[in-house]
Order: C-alpha cells, then sequence, then structure tokens
C-alpha cells in the first residue's frame, strides 16, 4: 500500500510542477510517507527525520513533510515532537499536497489530516517510478471496517472505498503499453471489494478476461471472507497467479477472539483445505502475530501446530507492540513479557525454517513458469525470476531478458531460493 500511495503522490507532485530527484542533498522538499502498523516502522521514521534535521541545518529552506498513517495518527503532535517537519498531511489529503507545499514555504507547520469516506483516487494515473519495469501495484480500494482489536489501520485510512473498475482497467491498459508484464491488485482486503454490487470476483474475473497477456496477483485476503467462488476464478484462468496471502495472526480460537478477528482456527484451516483442494498448486503466505495481550504458552503451541497444517510457503512474524487508538490499547493489558514475546517468535520462526525448507525440497524436479525480474545478486550470469506461485527461482542465463516469460526445470534449493536450469523441449 505504501508503495502504491508514493507513486500516486509523485503523480500529483508532478502535475503540481515539482520533479523528483534520487540525492536528497539537491531536495528542496522531502516527503516522508509512513507506516505506522508496528512501533518499530514509526521509529525508522524518526529516525530519518533526525538525518533530514540535520540537511535542514545546510539548507535552511527545505521543506520537510511527513504523510501517510503516522501523520494521520499524530497529526499536529508531530509537528511539536519532531523540530525537523514543516508538512504533515494524511492519507485522504494527498491533492492538496502541491498547494500545502507551497504554504509551508513560510516555516510555520501545516497539517491537514481530515479523512474522507469517498476518496480513492480513482482520476489519477501513479507514477510507477521505483519498481522493476515489469511489475506494478494497482490500488483498488482503500481503508478497512474490520476493527480488529491491535490494528491501528481503520483509525488513520478511514473505512473502505471501492475503486472504479473502469478506472482500474485504464491503469492496467497503459501500463500495459508501456512494457509491465505483471500487476498487484492491493488492498486491505481485497475480498471486501464492491462497487456498485461488482464483488471482488467478478473484478478478478474482468482483469483476468481483458488482459490475458499479464499475470495478475492481488493481496491481501481475509480469512473471514475467502471464498470458494473466489478459489475456483483462480483455477479458471492461467493468468491468474496462484499464490495467497491469508493472514492468521494466530492459531488460537480464543486469541483471535480476543483479536477480533472474526474466524475461528477450525474455520481458518478449512479455508486452507479449500485452497488445496481447488488450487492444488497454489502457494500461501501468511502474517503471525505472537505475544497479544493474554497470550498463554498453550495458545502459543496453537500458533505451531497450526503452521504446521498449513505449511506454509513465506510467512511474515512479528511480535506484538501495542499501537495507541487501538481498542486493545484502550481495553486490554499488552502483559506478556518482552523476554517470552522474543522466545516464541524465534520458535515460529524456527518453525517456518524448516516448512519452507521442506516445501522448497518438494519443488526440486518440478518445471515452473517463471517471469523474469533481471540478474540476481550474486552473479551477472544469472537471471532471477518469480512463479506464479511468488517462488524466486534463480538460473544461468545468456539468452532471456527482463520481462520474457519462460520455463525452468527446479535442480536444487537453498532455503530462501529455488535453483534452476532453462527448460527447453
Amino acid at each position: 500500500m505504501n508503495v502504491a500511495d508514493s507513486e500516486l503522490i509523485v503523480s500529483l507532485m508532478s502535475a503540481g510542477g515539482y520533479g523528483i530527484t534520487d540525492d536528497m542533498n539537491e531536495a528542496d522538499l522531502i516527503l516522508v510517507n509512513t507506516c505506522s502498523i508496528r512501533e518499530n516502522a514509526e521509529q525508522r521514521v524518526r529516525g530519518r527525520l533526525k538525518l533530514f534535521g540535520s540537511l535542514k541545518k545546510k539548507n535552511p529552506s527545505l521543506i520537510v513533510g511527513v504523510v501517510g498513517c503516522m501523520a494521520q495518527r499524530l497529526k499536529e503532535e508531530l509537528i511539536l515532537q519532531e523540530k525537523s517537519v514543516n508538512l504533515v498531511v494524511g492519507p485522504d489529503q494527498y491533492r492538496q499536497l502541491p498547494e500545502l507545499v507551497r504554504t509551508s514555504f513560510g516555516g510555520s507547520g501545516v497539517v491537514q489530516t481530515i479523512l474522507s469516506d469517498s476518496e480513492t483516487y480513482d482520476d489519477i494515473e501513479p507514477v510507477h517510478y521505483d519498481g522493476n519495469g515489469i511489475s506494478a501495484f494497482i490500488s483498488i480500494m482503500r481503508g478497512c471496517i474490520n476493527m480488529c482489536a491491535y490494528c491501528i489501520v481503520p483509525y488513520v485510512r478511514g473505512g473502505e472505498r471501492s475503486r472504479d473498475p473502469e478506472s482500474i482497467f485504464g491503469e492496467i491498459t497503459k501500463l500495459i503499453e508501456n512494457g509491465y508484464k505483471e500487476v498487484t491488485l492491493i488492498g486491505q482486503n481485497v475480498d471486501s471489494y464492491n462497487f456498485h454490487g461488482m464483488k471482488f470476483r467478478e473484478l478478478l474475473e474482468k482483469v483476468a478476461e481483458r488482459f490475458p497477456e499479464i499475470w495478475i496477483r492481488f493481496s491481501t485476503n481475509h480469512p473471514k471472507d475467502l471464498s470458494d467462488s473466489l478459489l475456483e476464478t483462480m483455477a479458471m484462468y492461467e493468468n491468474i497467479c496462484k499464490s495467497i496471502h491469508l493472514p492468521v495472526q494466530s492459531g488460537s480460537t480464543t486469541v483471535l477472539e480476543r483479536m477480533k478477528r472474526g474466524y475461528t482456527r477450525e474455520w481458518y484451516l478449512d479455508r486452507i483445505s479449500a485452497i488445496k483442494r481447488i488450487i492444488p498448486e497454489c502457494t500461501v503466505s501468511t502474517d503471525i502475530m505472537t505475544g497479544f495481550c493474554g497470550e498463554t504458552d498453550y495458545e502459543h503451541l496453537d500458533t505451531l501446530s497450526l503452521m504446521e497444517i498449513a505449511e506454509y510457503d513465506f510467512a511474515f512474524m512479528f511480535k506484538y507492540s501495542q499501537r495507541p487508538g487501538t481498542w486493545a490499547e484502550r481495553n486490554m493489558k499488552d502483559d506478556v513479557p518482552e523476554k517470552i514475546k522474543v522466545k516464541r517468535l524465534n520458535e515460529i520462526i524456527e518453525m517456518q525454517g524448516k516448512i519452507s525448507e521442506k516445501v522448497k525440497k518438494r519443488d526440486v524436479g518440478q518445471i515452473f513458469d517463471i517471469l523474469v525480474e533481471g540478474p540476481s545478486k550474486r552473479s551477472e550470469k544469472e537471471f532471477f525470476g518469480r512463479t506464479p506461485g511468488n517462488k524466486v527461482v534463480v538460473f544461468p542465463n545468456n539468452i532471456y531478458k527482463k520481462g520474457d516469460f519462460l520455463k525452468v526445470l527446479v535442480t536444487g534449493c537453498t532455503s530462501a531460493t529455488l535453483k534452476g536450469t532453462i527448460y527447453e523441449k
């Protein structure tokens, strides 16, 4: 979501007469796009703001702005806490940025953080400036209404708003004209997409039918909303990549209840079973949080056992950090000691490492389609690409180029990567 918002901001600022530079020492304006989901993300932002403060000493006319979720959460407080900041703008006020920047050149703090119940930016064509030139994120909706106990998103990004499908089709058309080969449709919960009765399954089907020449991905799904009909649509179209990100957060029903996630352990495992039944080749990734309020050793063991059953291909794993303003912060006690959180997180990471190794070994000897993304980091003689299941494959190459589709035979693996050779009949 942050990448998509950054590209949207660049488009709006370019239209307002501003240009982009790769050298922050040349900049007259620095905008920091922020996330508030976890505390460490905000701490990294504060570290960057200190660096930008030192730049302002060299260039007093430099304007530093904070935009996005952290701006929305802290508002005027951010100006008071961070002396380097001139401008604070929430995620629904990006259209005002060019004018707000001009206002802030006077030196006084400018804050604009009004949330909208209708803004989708569907008439703005993002400038895809920082990717690989073949894959792009397309925002199909904004906001969230799920109100999970631990989550700050509904408070800083507002309620759900779905984008006009015609504007989505138009953006994809432009991307294809510019050589892009893959798009990822993104939203806090894509399963909740609803534009005048058009649900996400129908949108996905229309994109697949209208643009058969590109690969289509999407993220993120919510376990309580993932339907068999969506899985059947995925199975029906070859250009819909067989990969699902399905955050579980915890394998314990009692923890899920406290988190206000809206599903049980049994429901989640039923969705995993449905994926494996309807799309056997589909990869599944997840988010796992440990140390949520009141989590016991037995509830932690439930998470480990669910991981063994689900056999995730990838997982984003982290320990709970209480976010100011959330339901949990107002009503629950963050009572799991930090030492226990770290211990449990290390056990989860160790478990996922074993599962990932097991899953990757199954791929050895298999043939996969891949989209070539470019030279590998370790050797210019090797290239890498991704499978429809979002697995990275490294292979020797002196024929193909970035953006090509080809087949590879997997001949080996490391803990993180598949290794292969070009497969030719």
